[in-house]
């Protein structure tokens, strides 16, 4: 086996972490929340689903990448649940400390690569990444309107917190924003939130 592959193979098995790190949306069909790998892969999906509901053009291979790679850093930073304001001080620089880990384990030009496709998603400054940014707000909000509100009304979630945290992508999707504000309004008048 070559150092290249062995490397390689090294990351895919510390991504297998993924799987282990719950967060706080639930699976519609079970009494249990959401891994991250899951939620990727879900996001990939939507990436390649709803690609045509971008404002902008969009490379819907690079926006499946992106989504893919965007969580990676949880097996170390932990998630940090989207409305934790605690938790959001410490979060970036968690997180660059466990990216410059986790993708270092990769052959120099895919650490480059892989770590370049994460910071372009978290930086949300292209088209691509701020279509990513939707999808990764939208398939949550989703789960948790499906089941009732039910994460919302675990933690007391206002309606203000929620529209603030999607209001900033409003611009990369027409469609789907005016789903997210739909379901918004639907769910605080539902009393799930706040």
């Amino acid at each position: 086996m070559t150092d290249r592959l062995k490397k390689q193979l090294d990351f895919m098995l510390e991504l297998d972490k993924m799987k282990n790190l719950y967060r706080q949306t639930y699976v519609l069909h079970e009494d249990r929340k959401e891994n991250d790998a899951e939620h990727s892969w879900h996001l990939a999906v939507l990436a390649f689903l709803l690609a045509e509901y971008s404002n902008e053009k969009i490379d819907v291979a690079h926006v499946m990448k992106m989504v893919l790679l965007h969580d990676v850093v949880e097996i170390d930073a932990g998630d940090t649940y989207c409305y934790d304001q605690e938790g959001y001080r410490s979060k970036a620089e968690r997180e660059e400390k466990a990216a410059q880990r986790i993708f270092g384990l990769l052959p120099e030009d895919q650490k480059e690569e892989f770590y370049a496709l994460w910071r372009e998603f978290e930086d949300s400054k292209t088209p691509d990444s701020r279509f990513a940014a939707v999808l990764d707000r939208i398939q949550p909000l989703l789960l948790n309107y499906t089941k009732d509100g039910i994460s919302w009304k675990e933690h007391g979630i206002h309606k203000e917190q929620v529209l603030n945290r999607n209001i900033d992508y409003f611009s990369s999707s027409d469609e789907l924003s005016a789903v997210i504000k739909n379901i918004i309004d639907d769910a605080a008048d539902k009393g799930w939130l706040k």
